[in-house]
């Protein structure tokens, strides 16, 4: 198995008027979850449409598991699964039988098709299910299905295509759990969500899109210590704690009189730091406070940053 399962090198993609791909460059490492965001628009449904193979780029190269993508197409497909924002699943069939019936379509023979669907059910939490209609399956039931068809033939790396769309939120944690248990067992996952917790929560790299361009990559925590550091904010008893509260913590604080909270940022110490120094401040000084919160930047904050109109603020 390739260190790098997938990589893509100034890769264009052309639909008439629209640069769906403009010189993208991307590397996906062995046994992580490489999250791929950006607003609507950005590329991402046509780069998994280049990267697995169903769409031809108009210039640049993918490799896949080795594979160059445009020259060995077959070769790229018996390496990957893919899971789409709709599941592929036959609801006329039992959920054992859908597996099986993929395991027939990737190769597979009737034997080693029924052992492998068997494997799925267990591991996936679905074996009392497995010989009941999938038409009778919850939505985070159906999910899972779908992306244990993803790895009937235990692929090396996974393409999961904002897989928790409409689910409730039981039910994302219930495939936030499959997606963690998938890398466990080995199989590397690309992953496309429109829920920037949800990359915050699987993803060990992020690449953000913008009009089919990297225009950010790190992990969940470098990108959101890029956007600014840890503030601490604090809440005062009473508005005339407020002038007070900054003069004790100096004249960068910045003050929400309507609220009642009074903002520091926690320089390079870090946030810990910045509530202890702050409280034993306040209580030297005799100042009672009603509540002390360490704000950390967020994803959802860092993606709004970078994805913002040209020449809106930021």
């Amino acid at each position: 198995m390739t260190s790098t399962p997938l990589s893509a090198r100034h890769v264009r993609k052309r639909y008439r008027d629209t640069q769906a791909l403009d010189g993208l460059d991307l590397e996906v490492t062995t046994g992580t979850v490489h999250a791929l965001l950006g607003p609507n628009g950005a590329g991402k449904s046509t780069a998994v449409n280049v990267f697995a193979t169903l769409t031809r780029p108009d210039a640049g190269e993918v490799r896949v598991g080795g594979h160059d993508a445009v020259r060995h197409p077959a070769r790229v497909r018996s390496a990957i699964g893919l899971v789409g924002q709709s599941a592929a699943l036959d609801e006329a069939l039992h959920g054992r039988e859908n597996l099986v019936m993929f395991g027939r379509l990737h190769g597979l023979s009737k034997t080693s098709a029924v052992r492998r669907a068997g494997e799925l059910l267990d591991a996936f939490g679905l074996a009392e299910a497995g010989d009941r209609k999938v038409s009778g399956y919850s939505g985070g039931m159906r999910r899972r299905l779908d992306i244990a068809a993803g790895l009937v033939t235990r692929p090396q790396l996974l393409f999961l295509d904002e897989p928790t769309t409409g689910l409730d939120p039981r039910a994302r944690h219930e495939v936030w759990e499959m997606v963690r248990q998938v890398v466990a067992d080995g199989t590397t996952v690309l992953l496309t969500t429109q829920y920037l917790d949800e990359a915050d929560q699987l993803a060990d790299m992020v690449t953000v899109l913008g009009a089919g361009r990297v225009i950010a990559e790190g992990t969940p925590s470098a990108l959101k210590s890029d956007l600014g550091g840890d503030r601490v904010i604090i809440t005062a008893s009473r508005p005339d704690d407020l002038a007070r509260m900054t003069g004790v913590l100096g004249s960068a604080a910045a003050v929400d009189p309507d609220r009642l909270e009074v903002t520091v940022e926690a320089g390079p110490a870090g946030g810990g730091a910045a509530v202890v120094e702050a409280v034993r401040s306040l209580d030297s000084a005799g100042i009672t406070v009603d509540d002390v919160l360490l704000r950390r930047p967020t994803l959802d904050e860092v993606f709004l940053h970078l994805t913002a109109p040209e020449g809106a603020a930021r």
